[in-house]
């Protein structure tokens, strides 16, 4: 299925084909996915923060999160079969949800 080529669609691209280039070098592909990743990080032990305060919307937060988590994970499988495929949208993909996930496992291991 060929989507269709629209302004937005044809600016996406052209956003992820200059950070494509602006990633050339590799000290700053690193720092941004470190960047990406500690981004990550807080934003899943923050959600971990608020539900635990709340304690009333847990189900609902850990509905939201496994979609989130789940949504990017299609997406990477699918950066992943297309023959295109580029590395730094994948590796921003794994940099988010690695933190994402680490974030909200730090949070976990704090009720302990």
């Amino acid at each position: 299925m060929k989507y269709q080529s629209t302004g937005f669609s044809r600016n996406i691209i052209n956003i992820i084909s200059r950070l494509d280039l602006w990633v050339a070098n590799p000290w700053r592909k690193y720092s941004l996915l470190i960047i990406i990743f500690f981004f990550a990080f807080s934003l899943g032990s923050s959600i971990g923060m608020i539900n635990g305060a709340l304690s009333l919307m847990d189900p609902v937060g850990a509905f939201f999160t496994v979609i989130l988590i789940e949504l990017f994970v299609r997406f990477r499988r699918s950066e992943i079969n297309r023959k295109e495929a580029r590395s730094t949208p994948r590796a921003v993909i794994d940099s988010f949800r690695m933190g994402f996930v680490y974030g909200l496992f730090m949070e976990g291991f704090k009720l302990f």
